[in-house]
């Protein structure tokens, strides 16, 4: 009859095991957090040009302040994006924010517009021949659906509108530019003051 023994099979040392998966997922995290970006986009604008109208509608009738007024400012922003991603993005939309002063009389409540779509562009310039005049010094354009490659850069110029005088812009508290990408974060940035690059005054 064999001996009965209690002897057990030597433990398997579980500790390079364990520091090989802790240096594999320290060497996935590093690679994760040193080669994605950040951030989708840089959105700049470089520079703007105002043209401020304020038109009189006069009224056929007699009575005194009959007369219709109204102020538009148009604002021609020099728009820089480029693509911070590995895969293109596309611009879906244009749009921007004016926030007036909170001592603007007329009211402080912000006034979002979008960007002249491309094809009311030649019938604006016919109303306005001041700011085709503004366009042609802008160069080219920023179109929707615009793709951007991968570390590229689009650039050219986007036309806001806003029911307001240039008072109201130069006293706001904040104008914001926004791009609408599609699949991607909407990205937005602060318009800025331009004072090397006056505005242009209307009637």
């Amino acid at each position: 009859m064999a001996d009965l023994t209690f002897s057990q099979p030597a433990r398997r040392n579980l500790l390079l095991p364990i520091l090989l998966t802790l240096l594999i997922v320290s060497a996935a995290l590093y690679a994760l957090l040193r080669f994605t970006p950040h951030r989708t986009a840089d959105l700049n604008v470089t520079h703007v040009n105002l043209y401020a109208a304020h038109t009189v509608f006069k009224s056929e009738s007699t009575v005194i302040g009959q007369d219709a007024a109204q102020d538009d400012l148009y604002v021609v922003a020099h728009v820089r994006l480029t693509d911070q991603l590995r895969l293109p993005i596309f611009i879906s939309d244009i749009t921007a924010t004016l926030t007036p002063a909170d001592n603007n009389p007329t009211g402080n409540e912000p006034v979002t517009t979008s960007a002249v779509e491309h094809p009311d562009l030649p019938n604006l310039y016919v109303s306005f021949p001041a700011v085709k005049r503004l366009a042609d010094t802008a160069g080219s354009p920023l179109l929707r659906e615009t793709e951007i490659a991968p570390g590229k850069t689009a650039e050219g110029f986007v036309i806001l509108h806003f029911p307001a005088t240039q008072a109201v812009w130069d006293q706001r508290k904040e104008a914001t530019l926004t791009v609408t990408l599609y699949h991607q974060a909407a990205q937005t940035v602060v318009i800025p003051n331009d004072p090397a690059r006056p505005a242009q005054q209307g009637n």
